[in-house]
């Protein structure tokens, strides 16, 4: 059994990993700044080692360097012992075909991984997250790369921010109906059925330029609150496909 910590630009997620069943997932908002960021980390992996005695391992993908450092330091603090980065110390074992490698979060290609060994080649993952992120594996199983697009909250935000007299949407849920009749709604209308179609035609362009049928799994925060605005041509979503992705790696050790 081993804790598998996933650090997102906006959330840092926890999850229990026994073999390759995902057992627990606990998240908190990633922001470094706050002092209750960090107070809320220590907490959670106390509270983790507490429950979850059998942990013998952990394990980290990041995208985050400088809370990357942070967290690691408060591991070793907590379980007494130093945690495997994924990208330094696990390799994702896959071709990566990006000009610069380099460039490719390694969430990104943990989750391409995943969806390869688990559900066949080729394959589009959709992570529905801060940012929407297309990553496509090829027929050959090499990551040939992908999209990255302003996700739904920042989309939000931005409209917010950027203009006079739109408000805040607080919460981000689905609409009430496709024309919208206050501004909110209206809001939220454009992003939901704008996205999936954009989503649904970007899954169409892509399966036209790649070799053999490609199926598509959705993940990330949005999936479910999404799934059915895109093409019903959706195979899976797998909110813990990066966790899954982790503990094949681990297992491969």
């Amino acid at each position: 059994m081993f804790l598998a910590i996933d650090i997102g630009n906006t959330t840092t997620s926890f999850g229990i990993i026994d073999s390759r069943k995902v057992y627990s997932v606990k998240n908190i908002d990633t922001d470094l700044a706050k002092r209750s960021y960090k107070t809320k980390l220590s907490n959670t992996l106390k509270d983790i080692e507490e429950r979850y005695p059998l942990i013998d391992n952990v394990v980290i993908c990041s995208v985050v360097p400088e809370v990357l450092s942070s967290v690691k330091k408060m591991i070793s603090g907590v379980f007494q012992k130093a945690p495997k980065i994924i990208g330094e110390d696990i390799i994702v074992p896959m071709r990566n075909r990006y000009r610069d490698p380099k460039q490719v979060g390694q969430d990104r290609l943990v989750g391409a991984y995943a969806a390869k060994e688990l559900y066949g080649v080729p394959v589009i993952v959709i992570d529905l997250g801060t940012a929407i992120t297309f990553d496509i594996v090829s027929k050959k199983g090499e990551y040939e790369g992908g999209m990255i697009i302003p996700g739904i909250r920042l989309s939000a935000e931005s409209l917010f921010k950027s203009t006079s007299l739109l408000p805040h949407v607080d919460v981000i849920e689905e609409p009430s109906e496709l024309i919208g009749k206050d501004t909110t709604q209206s809001i939220l209308s454009g992003i939901f059925f704008g996205y999936g179609e954009m989503c649904s035609g970007l899954i169409k362009r892509i399966s036209k330029n790649i070799h053999g049928k490609p199926k598509v799994i959705i993940t990330g925060g949005f999936a479910e609150l999404m799934k059915k605005y895109l093409s019903k041509k959706i195979n899976k979503v797998d909110p813990d496909l990066v966790f899954k992705g982790m503990g094949l790696l681990f297992n491969k050790e």
